[in-house]
């Protein structure tokens, strides 16, 4: 999907950098001292007026063309502070744990979101200064790096899959296939919440489906009274498996019809409103697959890469020229010693388990044909595809999907605990009554005895 670099820039604005207010080319709003205050303590860092201005603002100008979707000024500014908190709390943990980024790293993503953009760096660059500083841009995308890796460092030894897993998803009796596209909103219970702020979370999310059956739309209502990190996106969870979604969410939206809205949901750890706006049944997934045999010449300590293409160019003289056996040659001089004692006989092979260059030559040939000799990750090949045929994959298709469906799902409930509990154990203070959420600060005073 394209974004535009309007939307990226607000996305990225929300990622604000730890000392804006130091770094060159920042707008004036950020460097005037005497303009500035501090809003909110997170932790040992400060968040600034001016970096909530400008992420504000940002957001504003991402919904110019739809203003009427966006809550009033006042509830919008306490959302973008809370998202500010929390990106503040991530990126100060990814720190204590030795994450970092290099300016490699973050050159790579400036790449990346012109090329999403179809503009180059340069173009990029030019765009942000327009109106706001390059420099702020690189370190909010190195924020976001740094989150990222965090996430994936939490994840990693917490969530594994086995077999049984799979099995058991597959066979369950309310296994669901297909795909679904939903909308989504959040409203948080607080952690150690008592029976009056679970009451509070109850009638906001009540407030939110009225506000929609009274006509608001779903993405309007999303922005507007949803607390998660998808809210200033309208909630819009895109297309998902039903697999990958969590059971009380799969069960609802079987039930319901496009277009249709759930009641508010109690879970765990929220409530929940979904919105169906789409659903597709899984189609048969048909792939082609090569049985092909290779000669491979690695170079060595011994054998130049230089070396290593003659001799392959050689074998190759000798299969298509003088006839010889492709198979004993394979045995003699073939250094994939898997499938030289073969005859270099790969087997049937689908083209995303090959190496990339041998899948491209494969499927531009004949059965039949001998390659001339090409250069991939591991040395020289000369391959001969045998055959090809079309193979239903469908039932290994399903088992990888449930396998990473498993996985992301454990991986989303793994982070989400992470978080509630890294805010939990955060000390936060907002210094402008204005802006304080009581809902979202209670977890933090309460853990320090506040």
């Amino acid at each position: 999907m394209k974004c535009s670099v309007a939307f990226l820039l607000a996305t990225a604005a929300l990622v604000a950098p730890l000392h804006a207010q130091l770094l060159p080319g920042a707008p004036a709003a950020t460097t005037t001292q005497s303009l500035d205050r501090i809003v909110a303590v997170a932790n040992d860092d400060v968040i600034l007026q001016s970096e909530l201005d400008e992420a504000v603002q940002s957001v504003q100008q991402q919904y110019a063309a739809h203003p009427d979707q966006l809550p009033p000024a006042d509830i919008l500014r306490k959302q973008v502070l809370q998202r500010l908190i929390m990106m503040r709390l991530q990126v100060q943990k990814a720190l204590d744990q030795g994450i970092h980024v290099s300016e490699a790293d973050v050159d790579a993503a400036v790449a990346g979101v012109a090329k999403q953009n179809n503009i180059s760096a340069d173009q990029l660059r030019a765009e942000i200064e327009r109106t706001g500083s390059f420099a702020q841009f690189r370190q909010q995308l190195a924020d976001q790096l740094m989150v990222q890796r965090l996430h994936t460092s939490v994840v990693h030894d917490s969530v594994s899959v086995t077999d049984s897993e799979v099995d058991n998803l597959l066979n369950s009796p309310t296994y669901k296939a297909g795909e679904v596209h939903i909308g989504h909103i959040q409203i948080s219970i607080p952690s150690g919440a008592d029976a009056a702020a679970i009451h509070a979370s109850q009638e906001k999310a009540e407030q939110a489906e009225a506000a929609i059956k009274g006509g608001m739309d779903f993405n309007a209502a999303a922005i507007r009274y949803s607390d998660a990190t998808d809210a200033l996106d309208g909630g819009d969870l895109g297309w998902m498996r039903l697999d990958e979604l969590p059971a009380a969410f799969a069960d609802a939206v079987t039930t319901m019809q496009p277009g249709q809205v759930s009641p508010p949901m109690r879970g765990p750890t929220a409530f929940h409103i979904i919105k169906l706006f789409g659903q597709r049944q899984p189609s048969k997934q048909v792939v082609t697959e090569f049985h092909a045999r290779q000669i491979l010449i690695a170079p060595s300590e011994l054998v130049s890469s230089a070396q290593a293409e003659q001799k392959a160019q050689d074998l190759y003289t000798r299969i298509v020229d003088k006839h010889e056996d492709f198979a004993k040659l394979a045995k003699a001089d073939s250094t994939d010693y898997t499938t030289a004692n073969l005859g270099g006989d790969m087997g049937w092979l689908q083209p995303q388990s090959m190496d990339p260059a041998i899948a491209q030559h494969l499927q531009a040939m004949k059965d039949g044909d001998v390659s001339k000799p090409f250069q991939a990750s591991d040395g020289w090949h000369v391959v001969q595809r045998l055959g090809a045929r079309e193979s239903d994959v469908t039932d290994e298709v399903a088992r990888n999907q449930a396998r990473q469906a498993i996985g992301n799902r454990k991986a989303e409930e793994a982070y989400e605990d992470y978080l509630r509990e890294l805010r939990a154990n955060a000390y936060i203070k907002i210094l402008v009554p204005s802006l304080s959420d009581t809902t979202a600060e209670a977890p933090s005073t309460a853990s320090r005895g506040e």
